[in-house]
């Protein structure tokens, strides 16, 4: 679907990641040659891990202190609040609901969860965006983030090397002089089984077995609990999909690739970003990583890659951000930036 958003503007971006930094050279389930071919196709170098204990909801919190205190915000002027994860603090309640308190914010506030990964970012604008453009909503925070590292098992070279941590908020303000946000969205249920945790929901609950390893093949061992990636399922639907979806929107909004500033994709690894940049035809000078430093941190990607690798770049400019993975789920927003508020990358 194509969606157009009228009258708000994104006024920061904060993010969070843990200090503990694991580096693939180092990841004894391959030989060196391996370690070299992982590190060369992928483009994931180094990641941040997060101490056990440690949750997706702390690293959005922390990055949601200094996003209300840089822009000077009240905590009771906030009208609503998203958490996008994967990561939850419990089965129940809604963890946006535990943070609602923890920030201060009042109890006349909105406060929900969304269960998105890869595309969550984007979804999250869309429905905060949309949630606000009536004009009762004045000023929302977006929380983005997640803890993949714990459900990915070490013995899975297929996955393990891959992601990392981190936690994102984002600060949507009511202002009819905004630049419109255009978005281009998408589902396919049909690839659920692609990137999926098979155990610990109604589907399949905790059971005796659950945390039992299995081996799957040679470098694949993990249990019912543990992260299960198709990577050539999730290559095939990514430049397949990802391309047409950005092509659509660019259309729909009269935009050629010199419109465009920035093209920010979800960092999913470089072998299926280049291929995407290559395919829409964009500079790589416009298409920025921050995978090399920080892996696939799932939905807490976009946002980390605009503050760490955009900081002093992305003002006054026309950005397409685009994510997509895991549900199958895709989606893709243009935006035009202004007076951003982007302070310097949070380590705990």
């Amino acid at each position: 679907m194509i969606a157009k958003i009228q009258h708000i503007a994104l006024k920061g971006i904060t993010n969070c990641v843990p200090s503990n930094v694991e580096k693939n050279e180092e990841y004894d389930l391959l030989s060196a040659a391996e370690r070299k071919m992982l590190i060369s196709t992928t483009g994931i170098k180094e990641r941040r891990v997060a101490e056990d204990g440690v949750c997706a909801s702390d690293l959005c919190e922390k990055a949601a202190l200094k996003l209300l205190n840089g822009l000077n915000w009240e905590a009771d002027s906030v009208n609503a609040l998203i958490f996008v994860s994967q990561s939850s603090d419990y089965y129940l309640p809604a963890t946006a609901i535990i943070l609602q308190n923890k920030l201060g914010l009042s109890k006349n506030a909105i406060a929900f969860d969304i269960n998105l990964g890869c595309s969550g970012y984007v979804y999250g604008l869309y429905v905060l965006s949309n949630l606000m453009q009536q004009g009762q909503v004045k000023r929302a925070i977006l929380l983005c983030g997640d803890i993949s590292t714990n459900s990915v098992n070490y013995k899975d070279k297929s996955a393990y090397p891959l992601f990392g941590d981190s936690g994102s908020a984002t600060a949507l303000e009511y202002d009819e002089t905004a630049h419109p946000m255009t978005f281009s969205m998408g589902s396919d249920g049909s690839g659920y089984e692609s990137i999926m945790i098979k155990g610990g929901g109604t589907r399949n609950m905790f059971h005796e077995n659950s945390l039992k390893e299995v081996k799957v093949s040679d470098g694949i061992t993990r249990h019912e609990l543990n992260l299960i990636l198709d990577g050539i399922s999730i290559f095939n639907f990514s430049i397949g999909e990802v391309p047409k979806n950005v092509k659509e929107l660019m259309e729909k909004t009269s935009l050629s690739e010199s419109d465009v500033e920035y093209l920010v994709l979800h960092q999913a690894n470089k072998l299926i970003n280049e291929t995407i940049r290559k395919k829409l035809k964009f500079p790589k000078e416009k298409v920025p990583y921050s995978l090399d430093e920080y892996g696939n941190t799932s939905s807490g990607s976009i946002p980390l890659t605009i503050q760490t690798r955009l900081r002093n770049e992305v003002n006054d400019k026309t950005l397409i951000l685009s994510g997509f993975g895991v549900g199958l789920s895709w989606a893709s927003v243009v935006l035009t930036t202004k007076n951003v508020y982007l302070p310097e990358l949070i380590e705990i």
